[in-house]
């Protein structure tokens, strides 16, 4: 089991204040980008790439809640998800959105963190477009 790297996303209705606050004021290095890749009209957001890790803003919107999320990418979302089960953790998942199998849990504080690693050829995970905690 290895952390392979770490992605902090805001979603914010103050979202074009946090971009210009990271980039301009702070000088993070900015790729502008659209949230759906090839959906140029849907909602722009900022990523700020810092080695294999980066941090992730995005305005709140339908299906984009207000929040922090902590996402910790993998080399094996199944195992983790099986050791921090076996350690009494509370997991919600998998299933699969843009190439990647998601499990989800609440840490303490309320901070949603979740833990993905690329799916693989042999998955076919069912394709959810609500985070769980939005389902209930």
């Amino acid at each position: 089991m290895e952390v392979q790297s770490i992605r902090f996303c805001a979603i914010s209705a103050e979202a074009a204040q946090l971009v210009e606050f990271l980039g301009l004021g702070l000088g993070l290095p900015c790729i502008a980008k659209p949230l759906l890749a090839d959906d140029p009209e849907s909602p722009q957001g900022g990523v700020f790439p810092a080695g294999a890790s980066r941090i992730e803003v995005w305005p709140e919107g339908a299906g984009m809640p207000q929040g922090i999320m902590l996402q910790v990418i993998v080399d094996d979302a199944h195992a983790f998800a099986a050791h921090a089960k076996a350690n009494g953790l509370e997991i919600k998942g998998p299933l699969s959105a843009d190439g990647e199998c998601i499990y989800f849990a609440l840490a303490p504080g309320g901070l949603a963190l979740t833990i993905q690693s690329p799916l693989r050829p042999s998955e076919h995970l069912t394709a959810q477009t609500k985070h769980p905690a939005e389902q209930e």
